[in-house]
């Protein structure tokens, strides 16, 4: 084969090669080197910044439902976090307020120097640590269905038996979930969920799956519970100063219910708390009709207004 000929089949093949799946016109896929990780994101829209950051056993695609909705107004950034989706995937720097440093030091490097954020699940630990280190650039906060390591009663949380996986992390459980990656997601998915039939779609399962059973993504999901009692410890010291800009609290009936709001009026002074009827744990799947219009609701409102 010539020089010529093999140049091009390589040519070929990377225009072939698969792009970092987003689906929602006007965004586009972009990567960032930040904070000593790559993180790949989407962005679109104009405006005041919106931050979305997605949980454990999902990507920055589970926000697609609202993507258009809040990009009307705002410019909207999807990142999928340290060790998740197309962002890389290192050995360590799992503490929620490392991966806050990690989002922070990307919306920095986009020009925005104040944002709005959302965090569901993992998410919403590293949208707290974010809003608590750079309280000053940070327009609103919204949390969403988990709870807050080292905040209150925390640890009846953290302890129940039936959140084994919060202890589950080393090399034996890895062993254990490689190969069987989907699998071991399906315990989230299903048992988190009010209903199993109406939570995380088929289609998202298999690209969650796939993206958690990339190189590193077991450790790395695992790394996000291990530092937990890291993060309490954290979170303990940073809630000694209220934050003061308006936060929503979104949770589930038949999940996280009233203690994750309870939770964010600890650590905050102007917090509205609302808990989806019927929904379990993957609000934004399982009550898109209620959810999107809560969260549409609160970022798109004057600051002004705001106030309680």
């Amino acid at each position: 084969m010539s020089m010529s000929l093999a140049a091009v089949l390589v040519l070929a093949a990377s225009a072939l090669a698969p792009a970092p799946a987003t689906t929602v016109a006007g965004f586009s896929d972009k990567f960032a080197d930040v904070n000593g990780v790559r993180l790949h994101y989407a962005i679109g829209g104009k405006g005041p910044v919106v931050v979305l950051l997605h949980g454990f056993a999902q990507t920055g695609l589970m926000w697609r439902p609202i993507m258009p909705v809040l990009a009307r107004k705002h410019t909207v950034i999807v990142p999928d976090l340290r060790g998740a989706g197309d962002s890389g995937k290192p050995e360590g720097g799992y503490d929620k307020k490392n991966m806050a440093v990690d989002i922070h030091e990307l919306t920095r490097s986009l020009g925005f120097d104040h944002v709005s954020i959302v965090g569901h699940d993992i998410g919403l630990m590293v949208a707290y640590a974010y809003a608590a280190q750079f309280p000053d650039g940070t327009d609103r906060l919204v949390l969403m269905d988990a709870f807050l390591p080292g905040i209150g009663d925390w640890k009846n949380v953290w302890l129940m038996r039936d959140l084994w996986h919060f202890h589950f992390y080393g090399a034996v459980p890895q062993a254990l979930v490689a190969g069987r990656e989907r699998t071991y997601l399906e315990h989230f998915w299903n048992d988190f969920a009010a209903d199993p039939k109406h939570s995380v779609s088929e289609a998202d399962r298999q690209l969650y799956a796939a993206a958690f059973a990339q190189p590193g993504g077991v450790h790395a999901g695992m790394e996000y519970f291990r530092n937990f009692e890291r993060d309490a410890q954290d979170f303990a010291a940073l809630a000694k100063t209220p934050l003061k800009m308006p936060v929503l609290v979104l949770t589930g009936e038949k999940a996280s219910g009233p203690f994750l709001i309870e939770q964010g009026r600890l650590v905050a002074s102007d917090v509205e708390g609302v808990i989806v009827p019927g929904s379990g744990h993957w609000l934004i799947d399982e009550a898109p009709a209620k959810v999107i219009p809560e969260l549409a609701g609160f970022l798109d409102a004057p600051l002004v207004s705001l106030a309680r």
